[in-house]
């Protein structure tokens, strides 16, 4: 309660703006609309010749020029993909004159309302109205993007890798940055995350049906947040004023995957009305099903011995998963008046979560080896030596998961511009949730042979396949009832909750002069947040419950993986029978206490900056200061083994598990100067150049104090820890760019950056050692490094051929490559003095993406190419284990065709090409598999009613 009133209190002094007098001396204000007059357009440049002012349209359209002596003036009007248009106006001494545009003539229907080239001409309007290094998607009018998946249209931007979790794009790096050093936001609300261990947000928990646009912001001006080091995503749903009419969208589509063989449903609705001129709703609701099966190998453990080259630990995970996703938007906008507009914005979207996970693994570290090349056979006897015990371990285990993540956010606000003066203001609240309770996580059975007659042998000849073969074995290794249970784990709990209030103002001045136009402007902005998790995680043991009574079928293609478990067997088991199950008390006290943290961190933010703007130079320059306080607790949790000895010195009569709570308060401080100029020699030539300071602050579950130790009877402690005094990444960042942009709907664009991050965390193993007052002999610990240097080249290419003759006019294209060189010293084996130069996670070296379309009357075609070479994925003790992801290149094609201007027809066809996913290491100078995944390709078709 105590953070709502802060941020109501802190709202209700913003309103008074509101009741600002607008100007009423030597004003011109206007509106922009394509010419067949449905929607306004966002970013168009208005220039009074004479006076050599620019100003551009905001997203409904309006603009507005103060101070404007009197006399008879030239505005010119250009929009990207229309033809400019002129108009003579009349300013009186005082008062305002109106001047509104229509752009884009007969054609404005197909080159700026619908199709590849609407959404072309107004992104590359919106990167050329910029203040910052920016990039841009936008939806047309009839609500589509170019592709059905935000997560993937922003891979087809430059600079921009998109991670892939089963298939789909989920998380963003920028600039070979982790996601965690991104920031992202909906309709300027920060989104916090609501997985537990991390801050990135997953872009496929929001439907693409309900955004308008997104915009990833390469460079920062004072009055932005600067939480982010490589980019600012900044997401945003419709708004009533977008639009002049009316509109009402439903669609209705099929999706088919090839390897699930199933067929899923989507539909969503989407509408905008205005109730009378000043007074708009639009809002949206979206669904989404999603069927698939992914088959997958796993391989840890490499070892080289007598020349042979094998993993220790083999694994066939056979995932089945059901994927829902319910989205949903509400916004109310209003005109007050002509100087002051308010809005309501709201946003829900829930994302659950169904996976069924059967995986058979091998355990052959007490094996005895033999083979030759590729060829590899573990047994389970050593005839040479009768003595010996080597042993085949066999695991047969099920996942049974169940999750719900949801974001909600709710944020009010508004703008008064009265010429000279304008201020903007805003309150708002954010919550995102993923929670867990009642799923096998898991339920593992096993069997471990010993002098049974047991030989597998493995081909390693594919190094993405590793496959295995039985040579002999017993009836018993493939009998259910051979594998009894080791032990079943119980998620009972595992809540994460991440919750934000904000409040913003910001109040700037305009001195219109004979030159130009200089803008003073300050502003405040405090965000109060909280983030918890809370998990109990349930062990369980029963000597006679087997594989034999919960086993199914399997549905894994790459190899026979039987006897696999069912779906919900062991769920059905558990419930049936609770009470014949041994209860494991110390496991699960251990691992219920050991994750559990709450963290407040609350942020208090404050700038000023100058803005310098004319038809040939903008520039933009300014400090902002933010200071954190952080409020963290965790759970000091040590688990002594009988025999042991106890911190009050006596002996563990049985295996104990000591939970003491800790608490840790910080507060800091970071100025952060920057400065964006934009030089305009042309109206189609444009060149930037930025540079500003950054942060990003550690993930909160590296910074929480949760510190687990495992103590054996001979005393020796094992621990993991978190790190409260962790200090946040901070960065110097520089970028330079040109852009170019054709008469027809098209740009060259070319941008290179450098950044120089100090204190990158990384993840230590230290021994023998104290760690804030605990005793190890190893240990884990996140602890700040040295400095990583990042730079790089992006290339970009985007032209509609409509100047060709026909039929070619509808050929439309898109190229872009980026190189990124990011590198930083990490620790050798968690050696902090003993470093290594290595490319930062998630950093491809080399991206490409290549579309080629046609779009021309009731058809549109798109086939689309993406490409990036392998980047680090994790670091390993040693560079030799370090994982690295492949070069992933996909085809994608689209097609609709529009039946007539209310009815379309689609179809999509994603991964043509069944591009997979490899990760591996190079341990003995070698790609070894460390996790091999197939998806296959999917279908998807449906069709669309506007109105």
């Amino acid at each position: 309660m105590k953070l709502k009133n802060r941020v109501l209190a802190s709202g209700a002094a913003l309103c008074a703006i509101i009741a600002a007098t607008p100007a009423i001396a030597g004003e011109i204000d206007g509106i922009v609309v394509d010419s067949s007059d449905t929607i306004a357009l966002q970013a168009a440049q208005i220039r009074i010749i004479e006076l050599d002012r620019v100003a551009n349209t905001q997203r409904d359209g309006s603009f507005i020029f103060a101070d404007v002596p009197a006399g008879t003036y030239t505005l010119e009007a250009s929009y990207i993909g229309a033809p400019t248009q002129t108009l003579r106006v009349d300013v009186p001494e005082t008062g305002r004159v109106r001047a509104d545009f229509a752009l884009g003539g007969d054609n404005a229907s197909e080159i700026l309302v619908m199709g590849q080239g609407a959404n072309q001409a107004s992104a590359l309007s919106r990167k050329r109205a910029s203040d910052v290094v920016s990039d841009v998607i936008t939806r047309d009018a009839i609500g589509q993007f170019p592709d059905q998946n935000v997560a993937e249209s922003l891979r087809r931007l430059p600079g921009v890798n998109v991670l892939n979790d089963q298939g789909e794009g989920r998380f963003v790096s920028v600039r070979g940055l982790d996601p965690d050093l991104i920031s992202t936001s909906v309709n300027g609300v920060s989104l916090p995350s609501p997985e537990s261990d991390v801050r990135s947000v997953a872009l496929d928990v929001i439907s693409s049906d309900i955004i308008e646009s997104v915009e990833v912001k390469k460079s920062l001006t004072p009055d932005m947040d600067a939480d982010t080091i490589g980019a600012s995503v900044e997401i945003k749903t419709t708004s009533a004023f977008d639009r002049q009419k009316s509109y009402v969208s439903i669609k209705g589509e099929g999706s088919y995957n090839d390897y699930s063989d199933k067929l899923t449903p989507k539909g969503s609705i989407d509408f905008s009305t205005r109730l009378g001129e000043n007074f708009g709703v639009t809002g949206g609701l979206s669904y989404y099903k999603r069927e698939f099966e992914t088959d997958n190998i796993e391989a840890d453990d490499w070892t080289e011995e007598d020349g042979l080259i094998y993993s220790e630990e083999v694994q066939y995970r056979d995932y089945d998963v059901e994927r829902e996703r319910i989205s949903g938007t509400l916004n109310f906008d209003a005109r007050l008046s002509d100087s002051t507009s308010l809005y309501l914005r709201s946003l829900f979207s829930q994302f659950d979560d169904q996976e069924y996970r059967r995986r058979t693994t091998f355990k052959l570290g007490d094996a005895m080896v033999s083979g030759s090349g590729k060829q590899v056979v573990f047994s389970d006897t050593d005839p040479s030596d009768p003595d010996a015990e080597p042993e085949v371990e066999v695991e047969r285990d099920i996942k049974d998961r169940f999750e719900r993540q949801r974001i909600r956010s709710l944020s009010f606000g508004g703008e008064t511009d009265t010429g000279d003066w304008h201020a903007e203001y805003s309150v708002s609240w954010a919550k995102s949730t993923e929670k867990e309770s009642g799923s096998v996580d898991t339920a593992k059975f096993e069997h471990k042979f010993s002098d049974e007659g047991v030989d597998v042998g493995f081909d390693y000849s594919d190094p993405r396949k590793p496959l295995y073969s039985i040579i002999s074995a017993p009836d018993s290794f493939y009998d259910p009832a051979t594998y009894g249970l080791d032990d079943l784990e119980l998620t009972a709990l595992s809540d994460a909750e991440d919750e934000e209030y904000a409040g913003q103002f910001d109040l700037g001045r305009s001195f219109a002069t004979d030159t130009g136009e200089f803008t003073v402007q300050a502003g405040f902005k405090g965000r109060w947040r909280q983030k918890s998790y809370d998990k109990r995680a349930e062990f369980y043991e029963k000597d006679d419950f087997t594989l034999a009574d919960v086993e199914g079928e399997q549905t894994y293609r790459l190899i026979d993986i039987a006897p696999v478990a069912s779906y919900h067997g062991a769920t059905e088991y558990l419930d049936a029978n609770m009470d014949d199950f041994d209860f494991n008390s110390v496991d699960t006290d251990f691992d219920s206490n050991a994750e559990d943290y709450t963290i407040d961190e609350d942020i208090m933010a404050g700038y000023l900056l100058g803005r310098w703007d004319s038809a040939t130079l903008r520039v933009i320059g300014g400090v902002r200061y933010e200071h954190t306080s952080n409020d963290i607790n965790g759970n000091e949790v040590l688990l002594v083994e009988e025999g042991g000895q106890l911190p009050d010195g006596s002996e563990a009569g049985d295996d104990t598990v000591l939970v003491t709570p800790v608490n840790y308060k910080r507060k800091y401080g970071h100025w952060l100067p920057s400065l964006n100029l934009r030089y305009s020699p042309e109206d189609n030539l444009v060149f930037r150049l930025a540079g500003y300071r950054s942060l990003v602050r550690p993930k909160l579950s590296k910074l929480a104090p949760r510190f687990s130790v495992e103590e054996n009877d001979d005393g020796e402690r094992d621990g993991e820890f978190g790190n409260p005094n962790l200090k946040p990444y901070e960065a110097w960042n520089f970028d330079a760019s040109a852009e170019y942009y054709m008469s027809s709907n098209g740009a060259l664009t070319a941008a290179v950056f450098y950044k120089d991050v100090k204190n990158f965390i990384v993840d230590t193993i230290q021994e023998e050692d104290s760690w804030l007052g605990i005793d190890f002999d190893e240990a884990s610990i996140p602890m700040n490094g040295d400095s990583a240097k990042i730079y790089g080249l992006e290339l970009g290419f985007s032209q509609q051929f409509n100047m060709l003759p026909a039929p070619f006019d509808g050929l439309i294209t898109q190229l872009n490559y980026t190189y990124t060189n990011a590198t930083g010293d990490v620790p050798t084996d968690g050696d902090m003095n003993d470093l290594r130069e290595i490319m930062l996670p998630s950093t491809s070296k080399h991206t490409m993406n290549a579309t080629i379309g046609y779009d021309k009357g009731p058809v549109s075609l798109r086939l689309s190419g993406t490409y990036r070479d392998k980047y680090l994925d994790e670091l390993g003790d040693v560079a030799e284990e370090d994982r690295y992801v492949d070069d992933h290149f996909q085809l994608d094609l689209s097609a609709k065709y529009r039946l007539n201007r209310n009815i379309q027809f689609f179809y999509e066809w994603v991964n043509i090409n069944n591009a997979k996913y490899f990760a591996y290491n190079n341990f003995a100078s070698q790609r070894n598999l460390y996790q091999y995944e197939e998806y296959n390709w999917t279908m998807k078709f449906g069709a669309k009613v506007t109105f």
